[in-house]
Formats: structure tokens, sequence, C-alpha cells
């Protein structure tokens, strides 16, 4: 062999090992972080008991949340029944009325039905709902209306209302029930 070609293959040898040393140390690099890291999560488990506890914070949020809405939600009913409760009070003092009315005391019954009735718009009005506009002559909103019937009516102009069937409700931005109405053509 020639010296050349001697200093050739050692140096190809040199760069095999320099490589190979390199690639070793690489890997004993990783080696070294990946026990680190292994360190971190089960030597002293700190993060796992970091984990736990975040968890544990996070299920006690999640079941007090709820139990506050189940809470509020109950509050709310019990809250509306209550001022509903007066007025059932007097439904059933207007039925054991009727009952027992002569012909002279039926004036005094509707009267009594009648006031109930104000007494329910005032419950309702406390409650924040308020009843849809919908008379004979108001514009149709489907939004607001439920048209159920057409009819002919040379007195109204074409979408108003003709005639209301059931009134409708809306509380804030929400309609709670649609006004059903007869709209003319």
């Amino acid at each position: 062999m020639s010296e050349e070609n001697l200093n050739e293959e050692l140096d190809e040898q040199l760069e095999e090992e320099t490589v190979d040393t390199e690639a070793e140390a690489e890997v004993e690099a990783e080696a070294e972080v990946a026990e680190e890291a292994a360190e971190e999560v089960s030597g002293d488990g700190e993060l796992e008991k970091r984990y736990m506890s975040l968890y544990a914070e996070y299920e006690n949020f999640r079941k007090r949340t709820a139990k506050e809405k189940e809470d509020l939600y109950a509050s709310a009913i019990a809250s509306v029944t209550k001022d509903w409760l007066s007025v059932l009070d007097n439904i059933d003092r207007a039925i054991d009325s009727s009952r027992n009315a002569d012909e002279s005391s039926i004036e005094k019954v509707i009267q009594g039905i009648e006031l109930v009735g104000k007494q329910a718009n005032d419950v309702l009005a406390k409650l924040g709902v308020v009843e849809i506009e919908a008379a004979r002559g108001v514009a149709f909103d489907p939004n607001l209306h439920e048209a159920v019937m057409a009819v002919d009516d040379p007195e109204l102009n074409s979408n108003e209302i003709a005639a209301v069937f059931q009134k409708g409700y809306i509380y804030k931005d929400r309609v709670v029930r649609h006004a059903v109405v007869q709209v003319a053509n």
C-alpha cells in the first residue's frame, strides 16, 4: 500500500470514529434529558401532584357551579310560584262563588274573575313578561305573531291583523308565546 492510500484510509477511519463519537454523544445527551424528565415526573412526583391538585380544583369548581346553578333555578321557580299562589287562591274563590251564584250575583262573579285576570297580568308584568301587541289593524309581524288564517277584509290593508285568537307574550327580547292571529289579505 502506498503511503497516500494509507493516509486516506486512516483519514476515513478517523472520520468514521469522529462521526460515531458525535452520534454516541448525541444519544447520551438525549438519554440524559429523558432521564431528567423522568426524574421530574416520577422522582418527587411533583408534576403528578400538581396535576392531581389542579384536577381536584377543577372538579370542585365544576360541582360548585352546578350546585349554584341548581340553587338559582330552584330559587327562581319558588319566587315565581309564590307570585302565582295568590292568583290561584282567587281563582278558587271565584269558582266557589260561581257555584253558589244566582241570577242576581252573576255580575259580581264576572267582576271577580276580571279582577283575577288583572291580578294575573300584574304578576306577569312584575316578572317582566309583556303582552305582545296584537289587535285589529296592527301590522302583522312574523317574529311576534303566528298567522293561522287569512281573510279578505275591505276595512284592512294587506298584512294587518283582523282578529286575535290567542294572546302572545314576550320576556325581554325572547318570545314566550307568539300571538295567534288572523291576517287580512
